[in-house]
């Protein structure tokens, strides 16, 4: 008699298996500052919203890099930090934080 084959049905974020759902939600945070801080760095007169978005993004990227526990969660991280820092460092070259 034929067996099911069984699917893997992880979270892209849970590679063990396992519900992380403190540690998703901060990565979520993290790549979505990153997105909006990238974003509104592209029109200067965004400059507050991209400076603030990029800070955000570094700082819930910091805290969620501490208590990651998969490769996905590691991998958005690092990813919307990136962005975060690009989106920041533009703002501030457009005009800064004030």
């Amino acid at each position: 008699m034929a067996q099911p084959v069984a699917r893997n049905q992880h979270h892209v974020l849970n590679t063990d298996g396992r519900a992380h759902p403190r540690e998703n939600a901060l990565a979520v945070v993290t790549a979505l500052a990153g997105l909006l801080a990238i974003v509104t760095s592209l029109w200067p007169h965004l400059h507050v919203v991209s400076c603030w978005a990029g800070l955000v993004g570094l700082g819930t990227g910091a805290v969620s890099q501490m208590i990651s526990e998969t490769r996905g969660e590691r991998f958005v991280n690092v990813i919307g930090m990136g962005a975060a820092a690009v989106g920041l460092g533009l703002g501030i070259a457009h005009g800064g934080v004030l």
